[in-house]
């Protein structure tokens, strides 16, 4: 039941071509020469030059392993702590009543808002975490809610006939159709927790990290530095949502297996 379940709803993400890489690549260098100031678009070679410049000083790699260990806890604890919200809310409408106001104030608030006013009880070293947390978490949630509340009843029925454990219809019934909302929301999440994450060190300057270097490059208008750091952050971002992906891949395989 939940591999046919699961195998229908494995979807692939359309697969970026080469030749549209090369064609934005190639644009951004007409548009780079046509301007012709660095400091207001700089070239992708400059770009590609100076990140072989910077990947070779240990601040870098410092400053990636600062931003990425506190962006990835803020992650993970906004799933871990969504799924168990939305398994109490989906139990519990009580639950879900009392935290509909809570959801939707993060979710209408600007993060730069919700930057600043953490800044006033949060040292600026664990801001990014919070931030992090706060932009995922309803996500996580209300995916999960959906999921939980979309479970075929049928199937609920059948479970409840046959007297199956709970712990199966955990297994073979809940996570089966709940899977699909929580790829969903972890895809979804996991730009969205660099995106703020990298906001909140831009705005709260912390020492050491990715969001400091962007600000000093800011201030020294020094653009392909921008680019790099760019570059940069986009890469990481999407190294850990293919090694995420993988996790949630070979977990379900081994419950598959159960």
């Amino acid at each position: 039941m939940m591999t046919s379940t699961l195998s229908a709803n494995k979807k692939k993400r359309q697969p970026i071509r080469v030749w549209a890489v090369l064609f934005w690549l190639l644009a951004w260098q007409a548009l780079s020469v046509y301007i012709g100031h660095e400091i207001l678009l700089s070239s992708p070679l400059s770009v590609v030059n100076r990140l072989g410049s910077l990947v070779i000083e240990q601040e870098f790699w410092a400053s990636i392993l600062f931003s990425f260990q506190r962006i990835v806890t803020g992650f993970f604890l906004a799933v871990l702590l969504g799924v168990l919200l939305a398994a109490f809310a989906a139990r519990f409408r009580l639950i879900e009543d009392l935290l509909a106001p809570a959801i939707l104030f993060i979710n209408g608030t600007p993060v730069a808002s919700i930057i600043i006013l953490l800044l006033i009880w949060v040292t600026s070293q664990n801001l990014s975490i919070l931030i992090s947390f706060l932009m995922v978490l309803p996500i996580i949630y209300t995916n999960i809610l959906s999921g939980i509340k979309s479970t075929d009843v049928q199937l609920l029925e059948m479970a409840e006939v046959f007297k199956m454990p709970t712990r199966r219809r955990v297994i073979y019934i809940y996570i089966s159709q709940v899977l699909p909302f929580f790829k969903s929301a972890c895809l979804v999440g996991l730009g969205l927790c660099w995106k703020s994450g990298i906001a909140a060190e831009i705005i709260g300057i912390p020492s050491g990290s990715i969001g400091a270097s962007m600000h000093q490059a800011r201030i020294f208008m020094a653009t392909p530095d921008l680019f790099a750091w760019t570059v940069t952050i986009i890469v990481i971002s999407a190294l850990f949502e293919r090694m995420f992906m993988f996790m949630i891949a070979f977990a379900t395989n081994r419950l598959e297996r159960l």
